[in-house]
């Protein structure tokens, strides 16, 4: 039997952030953006101020932290394991770490032939 590998993972320096939005804001959750206003940036949002489509896919959990992403996207990203971390620079327009001097990114990895297969 093979361990289903996590399809989302945050860097130490990820995690640090996300514990600091928490902090300041209470419960938080992500959605992978599409590529409209923001690029294909991470949003971080307060929980409950964005609004999930019940068909969004759930990814996993970063820091206790929901991530999600549109059926459309994940269609796209369905072979690879994200990876978000943190750089400097201006946050998403509506992300919670706009204004903090850093911002998220996800980095990716396409996933091996065992560890799609164990995602089956």
């Amino acid at each position: 039997m093979s361990i289903k590998p996590a399809r989302v993972l945050a860097t130490p320096a990820a995690l640090g952030l996300i514990a600091k939005l928490t902090a300041e804001h209470g419960p938080i959750m992500f959605h992978q953006s599409g590529g409209c206003c923001d690029g294909s940036s991470p949003m971080c949002f307060k929980q409950g101020d964005y609004l999930l489509s019940p068909d969004d896919v759930e990814l996993g959990e970063i820091g206790g932290a929901k991530f999600y992403m549109s059926p459309s996207q994940f269609e796209y990203w369905k072979y690879t394991q994200l990876i978000i971390d943190v750089v400097p620079g201006m946050g998403g327009m509506f992300s919670l770490e706009n204004g903090s001097g850093q911002r998220f990114l996800t980095r990716s990895r396409v996933f091996t032939e065992a560890e799609l297969a164990a995602l089956a």
